[in-house]
């Protein structure tokens, strides 16, 4: 699976997503690899910050539309991006949880 691709979109690639294409790689790695992760996107500008928040929505994203292919590998995909997204940003911007009765 092309991780790279899915991670940089349209944009450049980034050194910090090296640590991330681990983590999808191999899932026993992650929990050793959620701190060196969190700790190189604290030292990125703001600008390349938003653009690897992006990055870690278009996993999930990638997940939701081929969860029906491999099931396992999607929820796994979507849980690294997650954890990755709240525990730097504190938040998911794609949250799901109850719709609102606007």
């Amino acid at each position: 699976m092309d991780y790279l691709r899915i991670l940089t979109g349209r944009e450049q690639p980034h050194p910090i997503y090296k640590g991330v294409i681990v983590a999808l790689e191999n899932p026993l790695a992650f929990p050793d690899l959620l701190e060196p992760i969190y700790r190189e996107a604290m030292a990125l500008d703001d600008e390349t910050l938003d653009r690897f928040r992006f990055s870690l929505m278009r996993l999930q994203l990638w997940a939701d539309i081929h969860r029906n292919e491999d099931l396992e590998k999607a929820m796994h995909i979507k849980y690294v991006s997650q954890v990755l997204e709240k525990v730097i940003f504190g938040s998911l911007v794609m949250e799901q949880g109850e719709p609102s009765a606007d």
